[in-house]
């Protein structure tokens, strides 16, 4: 009776193991698949990364905006890696040396943003999934940033061309 007992204990161990390891989400939209990604990532206001940018707190200010969209007007000091790009750049020496910049510490701590803030929800998470742990991203992002703070934004003036391309990511 007891070899049964460890015998089916050890047969629906295995059997739970499979399928927690099997679990795929499916998203019916980019939304439910947003609002999971909030449930563990943190955020931070505009106020709030002012603050920090005032104080000369060491952050890695993300956008993570096509480039078209960031050259158009950005928060100063902040590297642009498209959401796209985002995996294959964050760990790429050629990418930070290029950017005359150095690679960030998994400690270190980013602040991501987009335009509104879906994108750089996906980011956060994805960086935390990377195993960057001391990630958040700017709510209400690029768009609060400018009704907020009008006059402190950089522009990349030499890279804008005529088409704009608009906005990309729906958010």
């Amino acid at each position: 009776m007891k070899n049964i007992i460890l015998k089916l204990t050890w047969v629906l161990s295995i059997f739970f193991l499979l399928v927690s390891c099997n679990q795929n989400q499916n998203y019916s939209n980019v939304d439910e698949m947003v609002s999971e990604a909030k449930l563990t990532t943190q955020d931070i206001n505009v106020e709030q990364l002012m603050t920090k940018i005032d104080n000369g707190d060491m952050i890695l200010l993300m956008d993570v905006r096509e480039p078209n969209e960031f050259n158009a007007g950005y928060i100063p000091g902040a590297v642009n890696i498209p959401r796209g790009v985002l995996e294959f750049k964050i760990n790429n020496d050629d990418f930070w040396e290029e950017a005359m910049l150095y690679m960030p510490e998994k400690d270190e701590e980013i602040i991501v943003y987009c335009r509104k803030g879906k994108r750089s929800i996906l980011a956060a998470k994805t960086l935390q999934q990377l195993g960057f742990t001391n990630v958040v991203f700017l709510t209400d992002g690029w768009k609060k940033w400018e009704l907020t703070y009008p006059l402190i934004f950089e522009k990349n003036l030499d890279q804008l061309g005529h088409d704009d391309g608009g906005e990309v990511g729906g958010c």
